[in-house]
């Protein structure tokens, strides 16, 4: 399969099915935005539904199953659910199946039943691979676990995506770095990155209140997330997601009582990290001010590169006296691509 390739994604909730732990930073209700069980004759429903919406469309189509541990789940529930999936993969209808667990949920028996019903794509919870952040947050795994669950995979026709956390409860910016290496090192074929927010009714809104947990503001994690985008793109590991997706429940602010929740997270890392790109080319020239900046990149880079509010364009305007910023889409560039240009103003 072409991992470029734009794909249609069906997706099914399972919020807080299959994991027995309760992590410090969970409440799925709310995360997941679905509380009710999820039954075979619901998923088929949606699945039915969503394929008749899209009978028409000529793209890359896949089943995931989200917001809990997909292989924790009795053994019967899975077999109901995937069967679902497997048969509309059978018949050409869908291309991919995904579900996403935790790191000690998987084994060689599991991984042989999952590839039975087609299943091409897991998502393992990583969060950290340090022990003591592990511990503080109530995984219930450990680092050792990340590692050979993520071992068995590879050993397989299966993709792999890893999720991370930043600004966990106990984790400082080395060890979250040293995360990102170890996630590197993993070579998975996607990861998630989200910065821990503070959610109602969960360990970690008790330990912010009483004042054992501060959680990180938004500046620092969009530093934080800054250095991470830098390391996975050097890397070539897409980003699939930077942020907490809203739903309902967070949008209105309804479930969050405290952390760096902002509904244009990842565009506002990305307006950073395109920031630093330029920053980094301009300032080998020493004559700037009054001068006209031009900027080339591809087409759908252009609002990254101006940044969330236009605030690149302001930054390099104040910070070094440009007369005119211009920002110039050039097919022949490639995404994630800049050039500059520097010229006198007329």
């Amino acid at each position: 399969m072409n991992k470029n390739k734009r794909k249609i994604i069906i997706p099914i909730f399972i919020p807080h099915k299959g994991c027995p732990h309760d992590c410090s930073f969970c409440n799925q209700k709310k995360i997941a935005g679905e509380g009710t069980d999820v039954t075979a004759d619901k998923v088929s429903q949606i699945v039915n539904l969503q394929l008749e919406n899209l009978k028409n469309v000529d793209e890359s189509k896949e089943i995931a199953f989200y917001g809990g541990s997909f292989t924790g789940l009795p053994r019967e529930q899975q077999s109901q659910l995937l069967t679902i999936a497997y048969e509309k993969k059978k018949q050409g209808l869908v291309n991919e199946i995904r579900i996403s667990t935790r790191p000690d949920y998987i084994n060689e028996e599991i991984l042989d039943f999952l590839q039975d019903y087609g299943v091409s794509i897991i998502e393992l919870g990583v969060q950290s691979t340090d022990d003591d952040v592990l511990n503080l947050n109530n995984r219930g795994h450990s680092r050792k676990d990340v590692f050979r669950s993520v071992s068995l995979i590879r050993e397989r026709d299966i993709q792999l995506g890893l999720q991370m956390m930043v600004g966990l409860y106990g984790d400082t910016e080395e060890k979250l770095l040293k995360t990102a290496r170890d996630i590197i090192d993993c070579k998975p074929d996607f990861v998630r990155i989200y910065p821990t927010i503070v959610i109602q009714d969960t360990l970690l809104e008790k330990l912010y209140l009483d004042g054992v947990y501060k959680p990180i503001s938004l500046n620092e994690a969009v530093y934080l997330c800054k250095q991470l985008v830098l390391e996975f793109n050097k890397n070539n590991i897409p980003i699939i997601r930077l942020g907490l997706q809203a739903t309902e429940e967070i949008s209105i602010g309804k479930g969050i009582v405290a952390g760096p929740y902002h509904p244009a997270f990842r565009e506002i890392v990305e307006t950073e990290v395109y920031k630093n790109i330029i920053e980094n080319k301009i300032t080998k020239n020493k004559k700037l001010e009054g001068m006209v900046l031009n900027i080339y990149c591809n087409s759908k880079d252009c609002s990254k590169v101006s940044g969330y509010n236009q605030s690149n364009k302001h930054y390099f305007e104040n910070k070094y006296g440009f007369r005119k910023i211009r920002i110039y889409p050039l097919s022949n560039i490639l995404a994630g691509e800049v050039n500059v240009e520097i010229i006198a103003a007329l």
